[in-house]
């Protein structure tokens, strides 16, 4: 009988230090992953000013391209209206030539 729970405290005894070896090895995985989580984190944080280049870059691009765009839109729309007023000037002219010559005249 003593033989018997000689060999019960021995494996009680062995089980204990592979639940103490596991809860070790648990706690290094836990640290180690803690550890790359920051690394990571600081990686993120080093990399913040970079990516906001990035972005204020990308959005000075996309503003410079509207602003050409408006401006190509601009120019065309005053040569429309530029174009409109000199083939008017003509009509505009001889119908102000007319009511200097004859202002009661009716030019409907």
């Amino acid at each position: 009988m003593d033989e018997t729970l000689q060999r019960l405290l021995d494996a009680e005894k062995k089980a204990e230090a592979i639940v103490h070896q596991a809860d070790e090895q648990r706690e290094q995985l836990i640290q180690g992953a803690l550890r790359e989580a920051h690394a990571e984190e600081e990686r993120f944080e080093a990399r913040i000013p970079e990516l906001h280049s990035a972005f204020i870059d990308k959005a000075e691009q996309r503003a410079t391209q509207t602003i050409s765009e408006l401006k190509k839109r601009y120019d065309e729309h005053h040569m429309q209206l530029r174009s409109t007023a000199e083939s008017r000037e003509a009509e505009a002219l001889s119908a102000a030539f007319e009511l200097l010559i004859d202002p009661d005249a009716d030019h409907s």
